[in-house]
């Protein structure tokens, strides 16, 4: 008895079909604030972390830029209390980012 046979027997109304299930992809594109965001410079247990808080919007779209920051510059980071920490000091980096994305952006710290 091969897996068809066993599928067809718990779901005896299941019609087969080889036609692809459409999927509709949404573009999904950040929001844009009025306040600057904050990328600030501290150093947390000894080790130089670059923190950007500020964000206005939801903090799934705060959790896709995270991300997005995190494979761009190639390193590691969490998003942690609506701020996300990146390892390492790449403030510059990340507010030329920023910008590239329309965010307006404040520089703290040194």
């Amino acid at each position: 008895m091969d897996l068809q046979d066993q599928l067809k027997k718990l779901f005896p109304e299941h019609q087969l079909s080889n036609d692809p299930e459409e999927v509709e992809h949404k573009e999904h594109t950040l929001f844009i604030q009025t306040e600057p965001i904050i990328c600030k410079y501290e150093k947390r247990k000894g080790k130089s972390t670059t923190i950007i808080e500020g964000y206005e919007g939801s903090d799934e779209d705060f959790k896709l830029l995270a991300k997005e920051l995190k494979t761009k510059l190639s390193v590691g980071g969490t998003f942690k209390d609506s701020a996300i920490i990146i390892q390492g000091d790449y403030r510059d980096k990340i507010m030329i980012l920023l910008k590239d994305k329309g965010f307006k952006v404040k520089r703290v710290g040194g």
